[in-house]
């Protein structure tokens, strides 16, 4: 275990073995972290306050999180949790494996997220989100929730499994992204989508089905379903698994 002497951790946090906390990090009480976990300098992670319920923040094995980032207590996540810098985790967050956090992305609380899940940089997350296994989401992306703002109604965003949303696009509250969909840069969705499909626009109006779109290497493959051509970060087993229809 390497602790940089600045950062301040309680003596209730239980820290697995070989973990490493950089200079002026600090970890509260309800907090437990994973064996091998690299967690930088100017961290936060356990913040209290009385949405949490008071439950344990949970950060899996083999996790690395960048510096300035801020976790509150009553969230859970994987093994292979990674982040960017100065990232924001409100409670209530429940993620599965390897998800990865872009850099000044903010994460609102009240959200489900599945296994292998990509968030880029500076996209926002809504209370109430539902996002699958293996989505893309890009930089500026923003999942609303509010139908009339502002309310006390929370109607979240869903996004299933493998859908890629392509940057600056908003999701408004109550959507559901369906499978395998492309959601284009700059398009506002305000109704459901179907599986497999193209939506551009503000508001977003359905395209194509997405294996029309092709790959712009010269080969005329289709571009989607991206697993048909895209595996890097994804272990073997994992990519051996997928059986998704070209």
């Amino acid at each position: 275990m390497s602790i940089h002497p600045s950062s301040i951790i309680s003596e209730k946090a239980i820290i697995g073995k070989n973990v490493t906390i950089g200079p002026f990090t600090v970890i509260y009480d309800n907090v437990s972290i994973g064996d091998n976990v690299r967690i930088d300098g100017f961290c936060e992670l356990g913040v209290e306050n009385d949405l949490s319920e008071g439950k344990t923040l949970e950060i899996g094995r083999n996790s690395h999180i960048r510096s300035h980032s801020i976790f509150y207590e009553g969230s859970s996540f994987g093994d292979g949790l990674v982040t960017g810098h100065r990232v924001t985790v409100r409670e209530k967050t429940f993620a599965g494996l390897n998800f990865q956090i872009g850099t000044l992305t903010d994460i609102q609380g009240c959200c489900q997220i599945g296994d292998y899940v990509r968030l880029h940089s500076n996209v926002h997350v809504g209370q109430q989100s539902n996002i699958g296994d293996f989505v893309w989401i890009f930089p500026y992306v923003v999942l609303t929730n509010d139908p009339h703002p502002p309310s006390n109604i929370l109607k979240g965003v869903t996004v299933e499994e493998f859908s890629v949303i392509a940057t600056m696009s908003v999701i408004l509250p109550g959507v559901k992204i369906g499978s395998g969909c492309l959601i284009s840069a700059h398009s506002s969705v305000n109704k459901d989508t179907e599986a497999d499909m193209l939506y551009s626009g503000s508001p977003a109006r359905k395209v194509c089905p997405t294996k029309k779109i092709k790959l712009q290497n010269g080969s005329k493959n289709s571009a989607y379903p991206w697993i048909n051509h895209f595996k890097r970060g994804y272990p073997k087993e994992i990519v051996a698994g997928w059986n998704y229809e070209k």
